[in-house]
């Protein structure tokens, strides 16, 4: 009788979420994201969270341009081009909206709020590894980066308030057929470039997969700071 043979070797994304064992499932799960799904989140912590947030535009766009310069092929570049377009129009225009609606839409009022720790660690990881990472070490960043918040964005859809725009447009934003195609399209070209790289490249991929969570959590934590 002929047996089937399975490929036992997970994929490379599930290794490095393993890799980051309980942190991951402290992210996807964080208070934070239940607490805007209600809607009832105190509008202190999210205006902190989205003046923060806002800041990793820059840099996050670098990062995908760097995608899309050091990609192998055109086909692996143009959803990396596409989404671009969406994080610098509709995402950047929910700022903008939330920004007035609590009540700092003054570009001045915002700038003087510092940069918390984690900010600019998460900025200084996207701009160190877009100038000098390899591809595998910027899939590893951006696939932290919309993993995670697919994930949890998944979690809290079916029952998020829908009351104020505020709340539940984040959540949109990070769930739904659109941006699971945005995930598992990052997901599959790092897998792919786990299968090319070596040992060592493989190694690099994990530090910057484990900064990126260690990041995620601290963001979050940051919103609740007094």
């Amino acid at each position: 009788m002929a047996s089937s043979i399975t490929n036992s070797t997970p994929r490379f994304t599930e290794a490095l979420r393993s890799a980051a064992g309980g942190q991951w499932d402290r992210v996807v799960n964080h208070k934070f994201t239940s607490d805007l799904a209600s809607g009832e989140i105190d509008r202190a912590i999210l205006k902190r969270y989205l003046i923060q947030d806002h800041r990793f535009l820059d840099a996050f766009t670098s990062l995908l341009g760097a995608l899309i310069c050091k990609a192998r092929c055109l086909e692996d570049r143009i959803p990396a081009c596409q989404f671009a377009a969406l994080i610098t129009s509709d995402e950047n225009t929910y700022f903008l909206r939330c920004f007035e609606k609590l009540g700092c839409a003054d570009a001045k009022m915002r700038e003087a709020v510092p940069s918390a720790a984690c900010t600019t660690g998460f900025i200084d990881l996207m701009t160190e590894v877009a100038t000098t990472g390899t591809l595998g070490e910027i899939l590893s960043v951006l696939v932290v980066c919309e993993w995670s918040y697919l994930t949890w964005g998944a979690r809290v859809a079916p029952t998020a308030n829908r009351d104020h725009f505020e709340c539940y447009e984040w959540v949109d934003l990070h769930s739904g057929d659109g941006f699971t195609g945005v995930v598992n399209y990052l997901r599959g070209l790092l897998d792919k470039e786990g299968d090319l790289i070596d040992e060592k490249d493989r190694a690099k991929c994990k530090t910057r997969f484990l900064q990126a969570v260690q990041l995620e959590e601290d963001f979050f934590d940051n919103a609740y700071a007094k």
